[in-house]
């Protein structure tokens, strides 16, 4: 039958509705945003890249912006969403197992991830630029699918503590450092590529790990890599399918850190039993545990006693990849926004042409480049203080950007995914659409590894312990001062905050507030784009004072801050 859905009996249906015709013509939908090159496209990070030390890697992250970017790899991200991990407490005939099972596509992201090295590069091959590029490569990876990325950031972020005890790191490290992806259920013993999750926190302790009753009794010998047997519990556990978890737990000297595999050098089951999976709002893809350990073998990492300062060195790259991740959840966002503000009309006009809707799309990019600046600015400090373990300034500066940037970062990317969300309309709540995802994704980093409040905290204990934190950011702002007097006054209006530290810690979020948002000012002034850092500084600085989205003030050039969030052009 035709289209015209032409009957012997069309006479008889004159005056009635054809239940066969053609209800409507889909149009006015943007197209899907997807086979596009998220690293070409996006300025922003490409300019960051190489000013901060990392040009010499723009052809592999072209490359990984096309993989990224590609409609294959976005509906991976989709799948694995869709397709929640299981969890398995035995198998079919009563054995204990403990087993998590992953959907492919899970297995596809975490191969894409672990074969582009970003778990491992910049220790494998320490150069200029290293932590950038690599922060460039997760950057992109995490515009796909944000659940994925944790094994990745742990088992990246695992490397400084395991290095601490040598007889460890000459085991585990080669394995480690493999840019191989191993699922497979089998004692480490038995591969040649590996992946590290965490153990930290319990019930009634939270951030404050001091609180933890895990016990750790020693086999034979006390103390650095040598063999314990741990008792106790894990409320958060992440990623319980990795290979070896860092652990903390009590000795008789105080809290220790431990390497616990999953597997017994003898070929055993180690006793990590999963209590069950956490039920979470978002991160979906990625299973979080309970688990008892029931005099699970461990070995101990760094010295007895002084298990915080062993698990700090991996909480520094741990909250790294918290900001890193957070702005490339808010980069997804704005590509999307300002994807669908290209190919949608309302009123006569196309929504990108329409000024409140550039008001707030251009907000939103601002928030991105202030985000990217100050992120890869702390990339460029760990790749100095990698090189030259004796740089006091970077040093220093790690120790105050990486809680005031995680703090800022996380904290405004809920409210931005958000804002980005309605862009869409209704499209932006429906499952069918990333938004939704993006929504649920953003306040989970502002959680993990030290919430708000721990970061502001942190923050104080920074300036308490090692008063030279705060010349060093000072100094750092120095580097732009006489560029804007907006920033200038801003600068110096937050040493008067130093000057008088009564009630700090009642103060402490306006403190960190302040810190983040001076930095990243600076560093966009410091970038060159005179449009993104006068808009920058106007909105957030200025006497214009920060409010929602979509309040900039006029006068600015939005045009440029537009071109710089079209996923589409590369400027």
């Amino acid at each position: 039958m035709n289209a015209k859905h032409d009957t012997p009996h069309r006479e008889e249906q004159q005056g009635k509705a054809d239940p066969l015709a053609q209800t409507h013509e889909v149009f006015n939908q943007a197209r899907a945003l997807e086979d596009y090159n998220a690293y070409d496209n996006d300025t922003a990070l490409r300019e960051a890249v190489c000013r901060h030390g990392a040009g010499w890697a723009e052809d592999a992250l072209s490359a990984h912006g096309a993989k990224t970017g590609s409609a294959e790899v976005i509906e991976w991200g989709f799948l694995a969403n869709e397709h929640k991990p299981q969890f398995f407490s035995h198998d079919r005939q009563g054995y204990r197992v403990d087993y998590v099972k992953y959907h492919e596509a899970y297995h596809r992201l975490m191969m894409l991830g672990l074969e582009s090295g970003i778990h491992s590069a910049p220790w494998a091959n320490p150069k200029p630029g290293a932590h950038v590029a690599r922060a460039a490569q997760s950057y992109l990876q995490g515009q796909v699918e944000a659940g994925h990325g944790c094994p990745l950031t742990m088992t990246f972020a695992s490397v400084p503590s395991i290095k601490l005890t040598p007889s460890l790191a000459n085991e585990w490290l080669p394995k480690i450092l493999n840019n191989a992806y191993d699922p497979r259920n089998v004692p480490h013993t038995e591969k040649q590529a590996l992946t590290i999750g965490m153990g930290m926190t319990e019930k009634q302790g939270g951030s404050d790990v001091r609180a933890n009753t895990t016990r750790a009794y020693p086999i034979a010998a006390e103390g650095s890599g040598e063999a314990y047997e741990l008792v106790g519990h894990k409320w958060f556990t992440s990623a319980p399918m990795c290979d070896a978890f860092l652990v903390l737990a009590q000795t008789d000297n105080g809290l220790s850190c431990f390497l616990v595999p999953r597997w017994r050098p003898d070929g055993s089951k180690n006793p990590i039993q999963v209590q069950r999976l956490k039920n979470k709002m978002g991160n979906v893809s990625n299973a979080s545990s309970e688990i008892e350990l029931r005099g699970a073998l461990g070995w101990m990492v760094g010295d007895e006693g002084r298990g915080v300062p062993a698990i700090i060195e991996m909480v520094a790259m741990t909250r790294f990849d918290c900001m890193v991740g957070s702005t490339s959840g808010q980069r997804q966002a704005v590509a999307q926004a300002v994807n669908h503000a290209m190919g949608r009309a309302a009123f006569g006009k196309t929504l990108i042409d329409q000024p409140l809707m550039r008001n707030v799309l251009a907000d939103l990019q601002l928030e991105v480049e202030g985000s990217l600046a100050i992120t890869m600015r702390m990339g460029e400090a760990l790749d100095n203080t990698t090189l030259d373990p004796t740089n006091e300034h970077e040093k220093l500066l790690l120790r105050l950007g990486l809680p005031a940037g995680k703090y800022w970062i996380c904290k405004r990317t809920p409210f931005h995914a958000y804002e980005a969300m309605e862009c869409l309309g209704g499209n932006g709540v429906t499952e069918d659409f990333i938004m939704a995802r993006l929504y649920r994704e953003a306040p989970i980093n502002a959680i993990w590894e030290g919430s708000g409040n721990v970061q502001a905290l942190d923050m104080l204990r920074a300036l308490a312990k090692t008063p030279a934190v705060l010349e060093v950011w000072f100094a750092e702002l120095a580097k732009t001062a006489g560029s804007d007097p907006r920033l200038d006054k801003a600068v110096t209006s937050l040493k008067r905050e130093f000057a008088d530290m009564d009630e700090a810690e009642y103060r402490a979020r306006d403190i960190v507030d302040r810190l983040s948002l001076t930095l990243q000012a600076s560093q966009l002034v410091a970038a060159g784009n005179g449009s993104v850092a006068e808009a920058f500084i106007a909105s957030r600085l200025g006497e214009h004072g920060d409010r929602n989205y979509g309040t900039l003030p006029r006068g600015l050039d939005l045009d440029t801050i537009l071109r710089r969030a079209n996923p589409w052009e590369g400027n």
